[in-house]
């Protein structure tokens, strides 16, 4: 047998930093916002042990090695459950790859949940939560999905209410954006200055419970944009680009170097990736809708 899991994207639409631990991490207040770009995990038992394999845009990018989340995932839960992790596990890309939406993260809560099918584990969702949170800050997210507040590393969440849907579009830039080297440039350019402490937006919060996208846009802010700029300066040719042709607000996503645009509608904001597609400032551009669902057993 086999199990196929579907897994989100994410737009942080508030992504408030603070400075640097003493463990290298950072406080964020980090609002997550699940968006309808999906990768899927498939797991299948694999009598020669742990395997990995990927397709999709990008999958030569994507490491098959013990350095994959989605391969982690599947040893972590293995372990806790006395089990061999002998699974194969195929990841049918369609989120881009290091581009700030959280692709790799979604890879691990898939292979989270397609292995606790395979197996037959039984795992409660808390203690799936708990993996999750030891693999990396945004993959409790990419398992529940919908919208949540992130606080701590990005890793507690509460969840929020969306009150509507909003449509999006987002610019996949050429190559990647390390996260670790967006966090250094964001240390290195708030060095000696006081970094407050970060907090949710009271009134992006009120926004996104009334499906207000005017609103919403008002208070977008993401805390790592200047650093993803300072590394990859023609990221602000494409979020002009964007803003000139009817997107309310633009942003990068997350550590980038994607970048979100925010529309009123499906028809603008099939007009704002046309028009971005076009002005070369990006490799494409893909329009979608959120809030969307967690980690789903497909089949």
């Amino acid at each position: 047998m086999s199990v196929t899991v579907r897994v989100p994207a994410k737009v942080n639409v508030q992504l408030a930093v603070g400075a640097a631990r003493r463990d290298g991490f950072h406080d964020l207040a980090n609002v997550f916002l699940a968006v309808g770009l999906y990768d899927e995990v498939t797991a299948t038992p694999s009598p020669d042990g742990p395997r990995l394999t990927c397709e999709g845009p990008d999958a030569g990018q994507v490491p098959l090695d013990e350095s994959n989340l989605a391969a982690r995932a599947a040893r972590a839960l293995a372990e806790r459950h006395g089990l061999e992790p002998a699974v194969h596990l195929h990841l049918a890309k369609d989120i881009p790859v290091a581009g700030g939406m959280a692709g790799g993260s979604a890879d691990a809560a898939g292979a989270l949940v397609a292995c606790d099918a395979l197996w037959g584990t039984r795992a409660p969702r808390e203690e799936l939560l708990e993996i999750c949170a030891e693999l990396g800050s945004d993959v409790p997210f990419s398992l529940v999905g919908g919208a949540a507040l992130g606080t701590g590393r990005g890793e507690r969440l509460r969840p929020l209410e969306v009150g509507g849907t909003f449509h999006w579009v987002f610019a996949v830039a050429e190559g990647g954006l390390s996260t670790p080297a967006v966090y250094r440039e964001f240390d290195r350019l708030t060095e000696g200055t006081d970094v407050p402490e970060p907090v949710a937006s009271e009134a992006l919060l009120s926004a996104l419970a009334k499906g207000d996208a005017a609103a919403l846009a008002a208070t977008l802010t993401n805390d790592l944009q200047p650093a993803a700029l300072s590394l990859r300066p023609a990221l602000a040719d494409t979020l002009e680009a964007g803003r000139t042709v009817g997107a309310l607000a633009a942003l990068v996503s997350g550590s980038g170097p994607t970048t979100a645009f925010l529309a009123p509608d499906a028809a603008t904001a099939a007009r704002v990736a046309a028009a971005l597609t076009a002005s070369g400032t990006c490799r494409t551009a893909r329009t979608t809708t959120a809030p969307a669902p967690g980690a789903t057993v497909l089949s």
